[in-house]
């Protein structure tokens, strides 16, 4: 099908600028652009010229309707029907809207005449003082006068030879300039079978045009009547079809409205948004210079201030150096040079000079680093309103300078702590991304490490947990850059998991239980009169409150009851009022 679209295509590109297809008026061809000749109407109801249609490429399409194409032609009108069933179609594309036409058997001449057109051309010829027009006899000179009777153009020549026939003397002439008026002066419409008859008959059962001819031989019992007889009910059922049809025109019009309507909005709005987009980016971009510049400036003053401090050292340790080799080498060559009272009688200067040089502190290695980072993915705050990234970082971990608290920890409960790091001058780093290494090892079984979890705050904070196993003795290590910081490797003791108090904090048993005699305590107190467990002032009670259960005195302590075979059962009745 793209195939045989490319002719088509080719056609459409040679028609001059700012013609569009079916936008050349009732009497040009779309194609051509000349006054249609030979006019046919498709059945997507567009004219062109007989010529123009073809030369368009056919190509083959499969047709299942059988003889009911809708493809209205005079030339088809009296062929049968055929049987429904798979057979090759030969069609065309519409040159104006590109829809498929189904060819008849007689190809394109055979595709219905546009009889409005060829009236229409024809006024219009007439309109240009019959230029264009030749003779329907003789089809070779120019035409002068139009037969009302006959409806047929006629050069000089030939009217008056139409004038002195017999059957035409009395038919009425007419100029073409007086012609000019009207809205209709086409010719009268041949048969196509029987091209002298006119078709003046319409068979109702064919529900087409058919001639006098017609209605005697293949139509002979078919309805037929006159054209003017039966016009108003076939115009009527066209009217009706046109009143269904033309809701559908407004509703197309008014949508196609509302899309130009919503296209200028939508224009306007990406200008706007377009507008916003600029005027942000600008900002933004104006922030981003703004910042790159103050960058580049805070990179500058760590430059110079680091410079001056190693020029300062160096000023320091090339005065140092100097006075050290002065001191050296009058030392030697005194040593070396001197006689024995020389060497004397210089020797407290000299050791008070080597003295005093020895003394003096000096650090071998430089006072700055060339630690300086770029940190894009911080944020660096707003500017004009933007949120802006990208830091310079000169701080550099020490691990010396890092801290964590100690603590005791309990067995299968997660433990944990926060590593604070911090730089050289003791400052909070105030980022992460350092390289943070923690080990747990039991004392007794360094083969069973406990692994640890550590968490970056992105702060300059970690936060470090583990969960010990078992009770005991655990050395723990924390490293940053492959050094320990202060006060790694630490031990931590672990012990069992507290142990709540099944009995009651009370003063005595006595008043614990409500005054039972078979309640216990821990204590070991005994009341007489047969009461096990302790009371006020009497044998065995510590003299202040405790717990029933292990008899401890301190309230938040852990208990230490075993529940062993020497503890009572009835021990565990002792509740609180």
């Amino acid at each position: 099908m793209s195939e045989n679209r490319k002719p088509l295509l080719g056609i459409v590109s040679k028609l001059p600028n700012g013609t569009a297809l079916g936008n050349s008026g009732k009497t040009h061809c779309p194609l051509c652009l000349g006054l249609f000749k030979a006019p046919r109407l498709l059945p997507c109801l567009h004219t062109v010229c007989t010529t123009c249609l073809e030369q368009l490429e056919p190509f083959s399409v499969v047709d299942i309707r059988g003889g009911d194409s809708d493809t209205s032609s005079e030339g088809s009108i009296f062929q049968e029907l055929k049987p429904r069933s798979l057979q090759s179609q030969i069609g065309i594309l519409c040159p104006v809207c590109d829809a498929q036409v189904d060819l008849p058997m007689g190809g394109v001449k055979a595709l219905t005449i546009d009889h409005l057109a060829v009236n229409d051309v024809m006024l219009e010829s007439l309109r240009g003082e019959g230029q264009g027009l030749v003779c329907d006899l003789c089809n070779d000179r120019e035409v002068e006068k139009r037969c009302q009777t006959c409806k047929a153009n006629l050069c000089h020549f030939c009217c008056q030879a139409h004038r002195r026939q017999k059957k035409t003397t009395y038919h009425t002439m007419v100029d073409l300039k007086d012609l000019k008026g009207y809205s209709r002066i086409g010719k009268p419409i041949l048969c196509p079978v029987h091209p002298a008859e006119e078709l003046r008959l319409f068979c109702e059962f064919c529900d087409r045009p058919v001639c006098r001819d017609c209605v005697v031989g293949e139509h002979r019992e078919h309805p037929c009547d006159f054209t003017s007889n039966v016009i108003h009910k076939h115009g009527d059922s066209v009217r009706e079809l046109l009143k269904g049809t033309q809701p559908h025109v407004e509703a197309l019009e008014e949508a196609l409205a509302q899309i130009n309507i919503m296209n200028s909005a939508l224009q306007k709005r990406v200008e706007a948004v377009a507008a916003d987009v600029q005027t942000f980016s600008e900002g933004y971009i104006k922030a981003i210079e703004e910042h790159r510049d103050k960058l580049l400036k805070q990179l500058e003053d760590i430059r110079i201030q680091k410079e001056n401090s190693l020029q300062l050292q160096k000023a320091q340790l090339e005065q140092l150096l100097a006075d050290m080799r002065t001191g050296v080498e009058f030392t030697e060559h005194l040593l070396t040079s001197g006689s024995d009272l020389e060497i004397l009688i210089t020797k407290g200067v000299v050791v008070e000079r080597l003295r005093k040089l020895n003394k003096v502190q000096y650090s071998a290695r430089p006072g700055v680093n060339d630690k300086i980072r770029f940190c894009p993915r911080e944020k660096a705050g707003q500017c004009h309103g933007y949120e802006i990234y990208g830091t310079i970082n000169t701080k550099e971990v020490d691990p010396a300078k890092c801290a964590f608290p100690i603590d005791i920890e309990k067995a299968k409960q997660t433990a944990s702590f926060t590593l604070l790091c911090k730089d050289a001058a003791g400052e909070i780093m105030g980022r992460g991304g350092d390289n943070i290494q923690v080990a747990v090892l039991p004392k007794d079984k360094k083969d069973s490490p406990v692994r640890p979890m550590v968490q970056d705050n992105k702060d300059g904070t970690y936060y470090i947990s583990y969960t010990p196993k078992e009770p005991g003795v655990y050395t723990v290590w924390v490293c940053v850059k492959e050094q320990h910081v202060q006060g790694s490797p630490f031990t931590v003791t672990v012990r069992r998991k507290h142990r709540p108090h099944p009995g009651v904090f009370h003063c005595c048993t006595f008043c614990s239980s409500g005054g039972q005699k078979t309640a216990r305590c821990a204590c070991g107190g005994t009341m007489p009169g047969g009461y096990l467990g302790c009371g006020h002032g009497h044998k065995g009670h510590p003299g202040r409150p405790h717990w029933s259960c292990c008899g401890k005195f301190n309230e938040k302590s852990e208990c230490t009851w075993t529940g062993g075979q020497s503890a009572s059962r009835s021990l565990l009745r002792t509740v609180a009022l």
